[in-house]
């Protein structure tokens, strides 16, 4: 993959000092994943050059947005260990920041011209804000369910998936129902295991990237593996274990052995899942036929599991 710079000086006025510091902190240390993806889905299409950078700028531009957002609404204090934005510049710049970067999204598609494009990226965007709106509404409430979270996450996580697959057909013009209903449903499930991946490092369960433990449930947000672990437990365990500071209290309340077991059975669940993102791929290989088919499914197939399994 390219390294592909998304952030340059055309987008951000130099007159603006303050505002591009802050991007110049939010863009340094970020793993570019989504970039890499429009840029393996984009290959076998063959997409010129300036459309690739457009789509990895675009997607780059969204996710920093939410980032910069969702730390305000978290009151995150570290993003890629570095002070957050709203900390550092303060909430408003933060704000401010965020939307700047959802509007000059509108401003550079509209001169590449796809219609479709900029539909498509608006209804992402208002996909991501509505996501956000149901997950705060769901802060202190821990009698969830893990469907409730799937919808949290299909609105957050995977619309930017979603959106990494298909945003490169719809800008090559190829716009056949079928074909986007399948990108659809690869990109759910990628969002999905990413985001059940990224819940287990609140738990320190394949932690490869020293996250902070608990965090989600100090703050009072029971994510898919929090919701996993403690719904079938007696009401005074499960309200113990909401108020646990460490892991090891954590689970002394649950008791390892049921730790363990549920881990266990939270993987196979998410197994089946990869499973099923094999079988979508190939489906979408034999739809797409020929060389493309082979060179789109080649580059997908891979993703599943390192993206669950954290694999370095």
């Amino acid at each position: 993959m390219r390294n592909i710079k998304v952030y340059d000086s055309g987008d951000f006025p130099a007159y603006l000092p303050k505002l591009n510091n802050l991007y110049d902190d939010l863009f340094s240390g970020g793993k570019g994943f989504r970039s890499a993806l429009v840029q393996k889905v984009s290959a076998p299409l063959k997409l010129a050059d300036r459309p690739v950078e457009l789509l990895c700028q675009t997607i780059e531009f969204i996710h920093n947005a939410s980032l910069l957002h969702d730390d305000l609404v978290d009151r995150s204090h570290l993003r890629r260990n570095k002070p957050t934005a709203w900390l550092k510049y303060t909430p408003e710049y933060a704000v401010l920041a965020g939307d700047y970067l959802l509007a000059r999204v509108m401003v550079n598609l509209s001169h590449h011209g796809n219609v479709r494009l900029i539909q498509y990226t608006a209804e992402v965007i208002s996909d991501l804000l509505e996501g956000e709106w149901i997950q705060d509404s769901l802060v202190r409430d821990f009698d969830i369910s893990v469907e409730q979270l799937d919808r949290v996450h299909n609105l957050k996580t995977g619309s930017l998936f979603k959106w990494c697959l298909r945003a490169p057909f719809i800008a090559a013009e190829l716009y056949d129902k079928d074909l986007h209903t399948l990108l659809e449903e690869c990109g759910s499930i990628l969002g999905l295991l990413f985001q059940r991946s990224d819940d287990l490092l609140d738990f320190d369960i394949r932690n490869y990237e020293n996250k902070a433990v608990l965090g989600d449930l100090k703050s009072g947000y029971l994510n898919s593996f929090g919701v996993f672990l403690t719904k079938d437990l007696p009401e005074n365990t499960r309200q113990a274990a909401f108020k646990s500071q460490s892991l090891g209290e954590l689970k002394s309340i649950v008791t390892e052995k049921h730790f363990e077991e549920r881990l266990a059975e939270f993987d196979r669940i998410n197994v089946s899942l990869i499973d099923l993102y094999a079988h979508q791929v190939k489906r979408l290989e034999a739809l797409l036929g020929g060389e493309r088919g082979a060179g789109v499914a080649a580059e997908l197939l891979p993703l599943s599991k390192p993206l669950y399994w954290r694999k370095k």
